[in-house]
C-alpha cells in the first residue's frame, strides 16, 4: 500500500497545524470540575480561522467555493483537530456538507453549501438514534405529503445541536406508503433531513457529554421540511454514517498520537532511582505496544478514507473497512489513554494537568457512532452476508 499523501493533502495538515497552533486544550473550564457543559458554544474565534484558512471548504467542489479534496484530506485536518481538543463541529459540518454535495439536489447544494464552506451556516448530524444502541434511522420516520415531507421521533447525542444551523437528520420511510420502497418486501428506506435547528416542531433538551460538550436529544413533532431539504438518494445515509465513523477513527488517531508523546515526554523527565522512568523496561514495553496500537488505528484509517474516498471495490462493502477502522480506534485509544494515566501515576490525574481531559475525550470517541464490539458484530454480519473466496 501507498501511504504517501498529495501535495493538496499535505498543504491541508500544514494549513491545520497553523490554525491549530494557538489553540490551548484547557481554555475552557474542566469537564471534571465542571457540573454542567463546559461552554454554551463551540470555539468561534478558531471556527472563524478555520473558514479564512479555507479549511471549511476544503471537501467542496470548486463550483462552491471549495478546494475540491476528498475524505482522505478531511481526515488528516481531523487528526491534528484532535490533537489540541479543538472545540469545533468540523467533523459532523464536513461530512453533511459532503453528503450534500454528492447526493442532495442542485437546489439544496446551492442554498446551503457556499454559506457553508464560509463558516456562514453551521451543520451537524444526528447520528446517534434513540439510545446510541439502534441504527439512527429507525428513529425518526419521514412521511411524504404531497411536496413536503412529515418527521416525528427523537434523536439523542446530537453534537452541538443548539449552535448549528441544519441538522442532518436520518429517518425511515414508511414502505406501504413510500412510492419508491420495495413495497413487496415491505422494506423502509433511509433518507436524511436537512433540519433547521428553530424549525416549528423541533424541540432541543440540553444533554451533556462524557467530554462536557454540550449536546441535545433532537425531538421532532410532526415536523414538514420541503421536498428539496430531504436527501432520498439511495446510498446517502449510509455515506455520511461512513464518513462521521472514519472521521472519528481520525479523531482518536490524532488524540492517541498526542498522549503518547506527552507520556514519552513526561517518562523521559520523571526519575526513580537516578534513572528517568523510560529506561525500564516495564515502561518501555507498555509504551511500545501503545505505539504498535497507534500504527494499527493509522492503516485501519487510510484503507477506510481511501474506499470512501475512491469508492473502489473490495472483497467486503466499504462498511466493512470502516468497521475494522473504528474496532481498532475504539480499543486502540481506550488503551493509548488507560497506560499513560498508569506512566504518570498521580501527576496523570492532577486537573491541572491536561491528561484528564484527553481521557474524557478518548472515553467519548470511543463509544460514538458505537464501541468496538458493536462494529465487531456489523462486521460479522457482513463476512456472513459476504463470505471471502
Amino acid at each position: 500500500m501507498d501511504f504517501t499523501f498529495t501535495e493538496e493533502q499535505q498543504a491541508a495538515v500544514e494549513a491545520a497545524k497553523a490554525v491549530f497552533s494557538g489553540v490551548a486544550p484547557d481554555r475552557v473550564p474542566s469537564p471534571a470540575l465542571t457540573p454542567g457543559a463546559v461552554a454554551d458554544d463551540f470555539d468561534r474565534p478558531l471556527w472563524a480561522g478555520l473558514a479564512g484558512s479555507d479549511l471549511l471548504s476544503l471537501v467542496l467542489a470548486a463550483e462552491h467555493g471549495g478546494a475540491g479534496l476528498d475524505p482522505i484530506a478531511l481526515c488528516l485536518v481531523l487528526r491534528e483537530s484532535a490533537k489540541v481538543l479543538a472545540r469545533v463541529p468540523l467533523l459532523e459540518h464536513s461530512a453533511v456538507a459532503m453528503t450534500v454535495q454528492a447526493y442532495g439536489s442542485p437546489e439544496l447544494a446551492a442554498e446551503i453549501l457556499p454559506r457553508a464552506g464560509r463558516g456562514e451556516l453551521v451543520l451537524t448530524a444526528a447520528a446517534n438514534g434513540r439510545t446510541g444502541h439502534d441504527p439512527a434511522e429507525l428513529a425518526v420516520t419521514a412521511r411524504r405529503q404531497g411536496g413536503s415531507w412529515l418527521l416525528d421521533g427523537v434523536q439523542t447525542g446530537v453534537p452541538w445541536a443548539q449552535s448549528a444551523d441544519r441538522i442532518a437528520v436520518p429517518a425511515h420511510t414508511d414502505p406501504h406508503t413510500d412510492p419508491h420502497a420495495d413495497q413487496q418486501a415491505g422494506t423502509a428506506r433511509a433518507v436524511v433531513a436537512l433540519v433547521p435547528r428553530d424549525h416549528p416542531g423541533v424541540t432541543l433538551a440540553d444533554q451533556v457529554s462524557t467530554n462536557g460538550e454540550r449536546f441535545a436529544e433532537v425531538r421532532l413533532d410532526a415536523v414538514r421540511v420541503g421536498d428539496h431539504e430531504v436527501i432520498d438518494a439511495e446510498g446517502a445515509w449510509e455515506w455520511l454514517r461512513d464518513l462521521l465513523t472514519t472521521g472519528t477513527c481520525a479523531l482518536a488517531l490524532g488524540l492517541g498520537e498526542r498522549v503518547l508523546a506527552m507520556t514519552s515526554e513526561y517518562t523521559g523527565k520523571r526519575e526513580q532511582f537516578g534513572f528517568p522512568v523510560a529506561t525500564f523496561q516495564a515502561v518501555a514495553v507498555q509504551a511500545a505496544d501503545r505505539y504498535i496500537d497507534l500504527r494499527a488505528m493509522e492503516v485501519t484509517l487510510w484503507q477506510a478514507a481511501w474506499r470512501l474516498a475512491t469508492r473502489s471495490p473490495g472483497a467486503l462493502p466499504v462498511s466493512g473497512d470502516v468497521a475494522v477502522a473504528k474496532i481498532w480506534a475504539s480499543d486502540g485509544v481506550r488503551r493509548v489513554v488507560q497506560t499513560a494515566q498508569h506512566l504518570h501515576g498521580g501527576f496523570g490525574a492532577d486537573t491541572d494537568y491536561p491528561l484528564h481531559r484527553y481521557h474524557a475525550w478518548a472515553k467519548q470517541i470511543e463509544l460514538s457512532l458505537g464501541p468496538a464490539a458493536a462494529h465487531e458484530e456489523a462486521l460479522g454480519d457482513l463476512l456472513a452476508a459476504h463470505p471471502l473466496r
